[in-house]
């Protein structure tokens, strides 16, 4: 997979609630697709899905300890997209920059203004 299907892939993995909130308990820790299920009301094969989906993203993995098959996050697709989201950090930096500049001009033009009508 290339960076920016990896990267849509990510996304498109985060859109869902359920799978934004199942990379959030794993981020306290490994879990059984047990574990993962219950504090959903969706079926097992539901939270499979989604499971399939997260780990077709890169952003978590299947463990084997005996019988058991946990799932652990993976963070390094989740810091490829944040490096991309903060690439436009900048831009609102910027942006935000300006409206202030903005701003403090107004306040001094209507100041001046309130000054004369009281003259």
């Amino acid at each position: 997979m290339t960076a920016p299907q990896r990267l849509d892939a990510t996304f498109a993995a985060l859109a869902d609630p359920t799978r934004r909130a199942i990379l959030a308990r794993l981020a306290r820790g490994e879990a059984s697709v047990l574990e993962l299920a219950e504090p959903f009301a969706v079926s097992q094969p539901a939270i499979s899905k989604h499971l399939k989906v997260l780990e077709r993203a890169g952003l978590i993995e299947q463990g084997r300890e005996a019988q058991r098959r946990p799932r652990r996050l993976r963070a390094q697709p989740l810091h490829a997209a944040s490096n991309w989201l903060l690439e436009f950090r900048e831009f609102w930096d910027s942006s935000f920059q300006r409206l202030d500049g903005l701003l403090e001009e107004l306040k001094a033009a209507e100041k001046k203004r309130t000054k004369k009508r009281r003259q």
